[in-house]
């Protein structure tokens, strides 16, 4: 992916190496990591109610020391903010284009082990993920090295992925989609209410390849094999293939997030068409999805 010395956005806040009450971490076992990756990407109150059970059995309450950031992270920030300004410049020509309408830019703050959000306290064992409450996508940019060594999915273009999904639950929140989606889920039974859940993650993969669409036409950034990075990402967090690390079984009405298949076949979707109307998964059959 080619990204170096491009424009980055003005909405990322750094707090990596600030230091932070309860930022040490006791360790989490290697399930339990498992377990917390299949949320990586849920963004909805409700779940994240579920994430801060399972964060505060693996959180200490002790203070981590403000430390220098190594050139690697200095450099993952600015990796951050290019992958961000490139998701901007994309949603406000297709809000402008679409509705009619200026797109809100999210802000997007890197922490390091635990942040307090309008969703809550959340810690870097959930994954990156986005709060409606304060519009703001949050990283530990550490998960990206997660991404590599547990989840065997590296790269750069598949770390833009990431990112583009969560700013995908933003233009979500915009469009009205995400307060649908919780009043919904709010009057569902469990299972319906996973549906909901999945229906809402496939289509924010959809936007993260309605966005490499776009960018690839503005910007020209990709190499051979990034695309692959992003696919390989897209089935490495895979409802079942999660599952079935971390349990050994698969249980499909427990799905929140879709088969490792779905999401590669809705970043596809996205960045074949380049058309934010042209597929929704909420007009679909469940089992068509």
């Amino acid at each position: 992916m080619r990204w170096k010395g491009r424009k980055q956005s003005r909405n990322v806040i750094d707090s990596r190496g600030k230091g932070s009450r309860g930022g040490g971490k006791k360790a989490i076992s290697g399930v339990g990591i498992v377990v917390a990756l299949v949320a990586i990407f849920i963004f909805n109150q409700a779940p994240e109610q579920v994430l801060n059970d399972l964060v505060s059995q693996g959180q200490s309450q002790t203070s981590s020391e403000p430390r220098e950031l190594t050139a690697a992270e200095r450099e993952m920030g600015e990796f951050v903010g290019v992958v961000l300004r490139d998701t901007e410049a994309v949603w406000e020509e297709i809000f402008q284009m679409q509705f009619d309408r200026s797109y809100q830019q999210p802000q997007l703050e890197m922490f390091s082990g635990r942040v307090d959000t309008a969703c809550g306290t959340q810690s870097s064992a959930v994954g990156p993920f986005y709060c409606p409450g304060d519009y703001r996508i949050y990283l530990d940019t550490s998960f990206f090295q997660e991404m590599e060594t547990r989840l065997n999915a590296p790269g750069d273009f598949a770390q833009a992925y990431v990112i583009a999904h969560e700013v995908g639950h933003h233009v979500q929140k915009l469009i009205g989609v995400s307060d649908k989606v919780s009043q919904q889920r709010a009057r569902s039974n469990k299972v319906e209410a996973n549906r909901l859940s999945v229906r809402q993650e496939l289509q924010a993969d959809y936007f993260a390849g309605v966005w490499a669409h776009h960018a690839q036409r503005r910007y020209q950034y990709l190499e051979p094999g990034d695309i692959e990075e992003a696919l390989n990402a897209a089935n490495a967090i895979g409802d079942d293939k999660l599952q079935k690390q971390a349990r050994g079984v698969v249980v499909p009405d427990s799905f929140t997030h879709g088969t490792s298949a779905q999401r590669i076949k809705w970043f596809k979707l996205g960045f074949q068409s380049g058309d934010i109307r042209a597929h929704d998964p909420f007009k679909l059959p469940y089992s068509q999805l």
